[in-house]
């Protein structure tokens, strides 16, 4: 990242962060918030208060801005969508496999049992609750920094894609297109080798054919947001599991729509956060956003990888955040 850049993310940073400060409903808010989660996933003090030591850093991350987000429905709502659907026999198996409620195993079907998963992944958009709103406005660092806060670890991007997919496939980043070349040609590369050899059998959470109306991507931009920021486009999301029938295969939600999401793109074999990395790589924006019935901005099969859009190194102080880009969690399973 030029230097001139850094700086206009630092100002633009701090203004958004003094913004939300002044705001005591995001407070009172994000208060609430660690309180479920504590209650849903049984987190110690401990942890609780370095959620709550990294949410009062940012000064602005969380549900969206209170003052302006309009949600297209309320938890009671799903709720109701969720108590009308059978309830899936796998959940109880699913959280003996992961250790803990609300979690997926990652796995291939075609040759693999769930409980021969070596990593589970988040079903829900963080915080990882169904019928919660997901947490956004969080940079990639802070979303790392949270991940670790609570014994577990941002996901890789290829731990996505076969979530999303139904089937976790091998890693394949082609890290031998990244030696010895910055970091944008090194994402471009691996970028255009990846999509062009899965381009051809693009898939979606739902199924095989893109389809709106099944995911939660009906909601609408604030009137007069366009290039971003906090005072002036609301985090207008629905519930987490709003909708029943955007649910991957691997029993995994709102991958497609509702928010956008924080990955790890390693570009060398020591990055990988699935084999134990702690430096991780750069920066890659997964899934597509609310508006997508509406507005599709870009791509959103499985499979597909974006430019190196407001990239940086994940742990980078600055590294990006909006209104529609939140994350989800990955965990490493003790090896059996």
């Amino acid at each position: 990242m030029n230097k001139h850049r850094r700086i206009w993310l630092a100002l633009a940073c701090s203004a958004l962060a003094a913004s939300a400060l002044s705001s005591p409903a995001l407070q009172a808010q994000n208060e609430l918030l660690l309180q479920r989660l504590q209650q849903v996933h049984k987190l110690d003090d401990a942890q609780v208060g370095r959620l709550r030591e990294i949410l009062r850093r940012s000064g602005f991350a969380g549900q969206g801005n209170p003052a302006i987000s309009r949600h297209p429905q309320t938890p009671e709502q799903c709720r109701a969508t969720r108590a009308a659907v059978p309830e899936q026999d796998d959940l109880p198996a699913f959280e003996r496999i992961c250790g803990g409620p609300d979690m997926a195993p990652l796995y291939n079907p075609a040759r693999e049992r769930p409980d021969q998963a070596h990593a589970c992944i988040d079903q829900y958009e963080f915080p990882d609750i169904p019928c919660e709103y997901p947490a956004v406005w969080v940079k990639a660092r802070e979303a790392a920094q949270i991940c670790e806060a609570i014994g577990k670890r941002l996901c890789d991007a290829h731990e996505w894609e076969g979530a999303c997919e139904g089937a976790l496939q091998p890693p394949d980043y082609r890290f031998d297109l990244a030696r010895g070349v910055d970091e944008h040609t090194a994402v471009a590369r691996m970028r255009d080798a990846h999509n062009r050899a899965d381009g051809a059998d693009k898939h979606w959470s739902y199924g095989p054919q893109y389809q709106r109306g099944v995911c939660a991507t009906g909601s609408q931009k604030t009137p007069g947001c366009e290039g971003g920021g906090w005072n002036a486009c609301g985090s207008n999301t629905y519930p987490a599991g709003s909708f029943p029938g955007c649910r991957s295969a691997l029993g995994v939600y709102d991958l497609n729509g509702n928010a956008a999401e924080h990955m790890n793109l390693p570009l060398t074999e020591a990055q990988m956060a699935s084999t134990g990395s702690l430096t991780l790589g750069v920066t890659e924006m997964k899934g597509s956003w609310f508006v997508f019935d509406a507005y599709r901005a870009h791509e959103d099969w499985c499979r597909w990888r974006a430019p190196f859009w407001h990239g940086s190194h994940v742990l980078d102080l600055h590294s990006h955040a909006n209104y529609h880009l939140g994350f989800r969690c990955c965990k490493t399973l003790p090896a059996r």
